[in-house]
C-alpha cells in the first residue's frame, strides 16, 4: 500500500491505518525536501517499484490536488475507515476515501471517491456526497442532502435536510446552509449567504 502525500492530513491517515493494524505501507510525496513523517521515511515516486497490484490512497487535504494526483495514478485505490467511526451497513463508500474518528454515517448514504469525512462529522440518512469532497471536523449533514464534486464543507457547518449543494462550493466554518447552493459558490454565515471572491 502507498500513501501519496506526507504532510498534516497524511498523519491522520497513517494513524488510522496503524489503528486498523495495517503497518505495511509506504509514504510518497512530490516534495523532495520532505524526508520523514512521524519517523517513517518518505520516498519520491521514482524511488519505489510500484507493481500493478499495489493500491494507493491520496493523503492530501486539498480537494483540487487530490483530483489532479488521481489522474496520474493508474493503480487501484483503497479506502480507510477509523475503528471508532460508526458506518451503517447500507452505506457505500467510494475508492480512495478516508473516514476519521467519531464520524457517523447513517443508512442509505453514499460517499464518493477520494473524499475526506473528517473527525466527529455526521452524515444522516439518504445523503449523496460527490467525489473529492472534504467534510471538515464537526460538520452536521442532515438527511437527504446532496453535495457535488470537490466541495469543501468547513468545520462545524450544518446542512439542513434535502439541501442540494453544487460542485466546487466552499461552505464557511460554522455556516448554516438552509437552501440550495449553485456550483462554484462560497457561502458563509447563519443562515449561509453567498460572498464575492
Amino acid at each position: 500500500m502507498f500513501l501519496y502525500g506526507a504532510s498534516g492530513h497524511a498523519k491522520v491517515v497513517r494513524d488510522i491505518l496503524q489503528q486498523n493494524g495495517d503497518e505495511d505501507f509506504i509514504l510518497l510525496d512530490d516534495n523532495p525536501k520532505i524526508k520523514k513523517l512521524n519517523g517513517d521515511h518518505v520516498f519520491q515516486l521514482n524511488e519505489v517499484d510500484v507493481q500493478p497490484k499495489d493500491k494507493f490512497l491520496i493523503a492530501v487535504g486539498i480537494n483540487e490536488t487530490r483530483k489532479e494526483v488521481s489522474k496520474k495514478i493508474s493503480n487501484q485505490f483503497f479506502s480507510v475507515i477509523h475503528p471508532h467511526a460508526q458506518i451503517n451497513t447500507k452505506v457505500d463508500i467510494g475508492d480512495g476515501s478516508m473516514v476519521a474518528a467519531g464520524v457517523v454515517i447513517n443508512s442509505d448514504s453514499k460517499v464518493g471517491n477520494h473524499c475526506i469525512i473528517n473527525t466527529a462529522s455526521s452524515i444522516d440518512h439518504d445523503c449523496v456526497i460527490g467525489n473529492f469532497v472534504h467534510i471538515a471536523p464537526g460538520v452536521t449533514i442532515c438527511g437527504g442532502v446532496m453535495i457535488g464534486e470537490g466541495t469543501l464543507v468547513g468545520a462545524g457547518a450544518t446542512i439542513l435536510p434535502n439541501v442540494k449543494i453544487g460542485a466546487w462550493v466552499t461552505v464557511g466554518a460554522g455556516a448554516a446552509v438552509t437552501k440550495d447552493i449553485p456550483d462554484h459558490t462560497t457561502v458563509v454565515g447563519v443562515p449561509a449567504k453567498r460572498i464575492n471572491k
